[in-house]
């Protein structure tokens, strides 16, 4: 194939389970009427609920779901080319191409099939941005001494895709102080001091001009190349404090990550404990109960997110988002004719016993 002149863009954005990319990339598509984009979006599940709550601005994006959660290895590798194929005939309709990997998935099998000589003439590594819960990391769910196989696992997964970011997000940030941010910036850096910029998300939104267009892997990056950082309150706004390290992380040449595609391969091939599955109801829900329920779940079972949509009474239908036992929901288009479906995931969860505590917790019934 021969290379174009002019290379589409791609931002891989990435994080762990319900760290917030899919709240964080609607905020970002409600900010970027001016441009076209294509979205591709990988889950960990059976179906797509992300794309839904993508989808809802029409004008301008392209969406495009690829589901299984191991975008790019194996059939959903298949999937993702076929994917990036179709959208090489036509790269003239759209300015920047985003791609949302699940949340148990390292960007490093996206970046090197950007890197194959079939794609590689025509769509060029922008950044990849990880999307952090910084309430989470302040608690302490990412410490790689935990007690439990399911947050070391978390850990590892967690520090993995830190480790192939440019740009560290810190999200649900809103209540958190000055100290605590900070604090939060101190462990990403401790964790991976690699990381060139440090951005914080307020409300789950960021200015396009820090998220789109850097350009950090592209021909004109350069020594001492700096991220603009503006609107962050007191002693954040300042500059971050070492940049040292930061010439060597060039993901472009991926030479300083040979090791990527075998770690990726590994949290899959063999760390088969994280598992999803999908439960549904044809039964108008009590919402509020139903909001306690999975919380209960998630304190009993080795839950750590949940999603999906639920009917409420009064015709209401809502989005359901729940990390670990934190749980809310958020007014969603009405759909009369679709069921209520919620998507478990966890560490060696079990199907059975999470349908046993909804049927004895709830008078609507789960299968």
């Amino acid at each position: 194939m021969t290379p174009s002149t002019f290379k589409t863009p791609v931002t891989i954005v990435s994080g762990f389970l319900g760290s917030g990319k899919t709240t964080l990339l609607a905020q970002l598509l409600g900010q970027t009427h001016d441009r076209t984009l294509a979205l591709i979006v990988n889950e960990f599940g059976e179906v797509s609920i992300d794309g839904p709550l993508l989808g809802e601005r029409q004008d301008g994006v392209e969406l495009h779901d690829v589901h299984g959660g191991l975008l790019a290895y194996g059939g959903e590798g298949d999937a993702f080319r076929r994917t990036l194929r179709a959208l090489q005939g036509r790269r003239h309709t759209f300015d920047h191409v985003l791609i949302e990997t699940s949340g148990l998935a390292v960007p490093t099998a996206v970046m090197v099939t950007l890197d194959e000589e079939e794609f590689a003439g025509d769509f060029t590594l922008d950044a990849t941005l990880v999307v952090v819960d910084t309430p989470l990391l302040l608690a302490g769910a990412f410490r790689a001494d935990a007690g439990d196989e399911a947050a070391r696992s978390a850990a590892q997964v967690f520090d993995a895709q830190l480790e192939f970011a440019d740009v560290a997000v810190l999200n649900k940030i809103d209540a958190l102080s000055d100290a605590e941010l900070l604090q939060a910036e101190a462990d990403v850096r401790h964790r991976a001091p690699r990381v060139r910029f440090l951005e914080l998300a307020y409300g789950a939104k960021l200015d396009p001009q820090l998220t789109l267009g850097l350009n950090l892997h592209g021909s004109r990056r350069r020594a001492g190349h700096q991220s603009p950082i503006s609107g962050l309150p007191g002693e954040l706004a300042q500059p971050l404090h070492d940049h040292s390290g930061l010439d060597g992380h060039s993901h472009g040449d991926l030479d300083a990550h040979v090791h990527s595609l075998s770690t990726h391969q590994h949290f899959h091939e063999h760390d088969p404990g994280w598992q999803s599955f999908r439960l549904t109801s044809d039964e108008v829900q009590n919402v509020p109960e139903l909001l306690r329920t999975v919380q209960n779940v998630a304190r009993v079972f080795p839950v750590l997110r949940v999603k999906g949509f639920v009917h409420g009474e009064g015709g209401t239908r809502h989005a359901l988002q729940a990390v670990r036992s934190r749980v809310e929901t958020h007014p969603a288009p009405a759909k009369p004719e679709a069921a209520n479906e919620l998507i478990f995931i966890g560490y060696h969860v079990s199907r059975k016993k999470v349908i046993e505590a909804l049927q004895k917790a709830l008078p609507q019934r789960w299968a």
